[in-house]
């Protein structure tokens, strides 16, 4: 799971990692619960939930407080974006595992559901089926993946990443400066339309692929392994 252009080797990027997070993605708090909840849909109470992406912590964190029993392996190819999610996971130590590495150095489990959040969108279209096919080989028949990710969505995507950095705040009321960082995303990451990645996920293996989160840019969706 190569992560082409990755900020999060960068010690700035990793330092303020949790604060741009929730600065730009739209209801990280609330994604982070209807995951869990598509998630709990077809996992029992003592589910083992694979994280994709796992640095940083988040949402595991968000999702070991509303499932008490559930446990957790995540994996992450930055040693630095773990070391970070070690210590915001600290309190559930014992129902977590983080692994360094992409998806094949998972183990094969079979697990009851995972969760591939702000990740894919670093990936080309061939590292994102690698991971997707990686994941679903990975889940129990029946398990669900939640996504969620940067798209290209409409005629004109460049448009919907103005507006998410536009919502972010981070380049203050310059339309100008929002517009040049909004093209440069859009440049450097290899984003798909949303038709594109609902067909990915089928490609993948996933059955019932469904739209659970649009907020400018971001996508999410949930599909079950079959």
């Amino acid at each position: 799971m190569e992560r082409k252009h990755s900020p999060f080797d960068h010690p700035d990027a990793i330092a303020s990692y949790e604060v741009n997070a929730v600065r730009n993605v739209p209801g990280l708090a609330d994604l982070h619960r209807m995951v869990m909840l598509l998630l709990a849909e077809r996992a029992g109470t003592d589910a083992h939930i694979l994280v994709v992406g796992a640095g940083g912590g988040m949402e595991t964190k968000a999702m070991a407080e509303a499932q008490p029993d559930w446990h957790f392996t995540g994996v992450d190819p930055s040693s630095a974006m773990l070391d970070l999610a070690r210590r915001k996971l600290a309190p559930f130590a014992k129902r977590v595992d983080l692994i360094e590495g992409a998806i094949d150095q998972a183990p094969d489990g079979p697990f009851d559901g995972a969760t591939c959040l702000l990740t894919l969108h670093h990936l080309d279209r061939t590292s994102r089926l690698q991971t997707l096919r990686g994941i679903h080989h990975r889940l129990r028949p029946g398990a669900n993946l939640v996504v969620a990710e940067h798209t290209a969505p409409g005629p004109d995507p460049g448009r919907w990443m103005r507006l998410s950095v536009a919502f972010s705040g981070r380049e203050g009321p310059d339309p100008a400066k929002s517009a040049a960082t909004a093209k440069l995303m859009t440049e450097r990451l290899p984003l798909l339309s949303p038709a594109r990645e609902e067909e990915l996920l089928c490609e993948a293996g996933f059955t019932n692929v469904e739209l659970y989160y649009a907020a400018f840019s971001f996508r999410g969706w949930v599909g079950t392994a079959c």
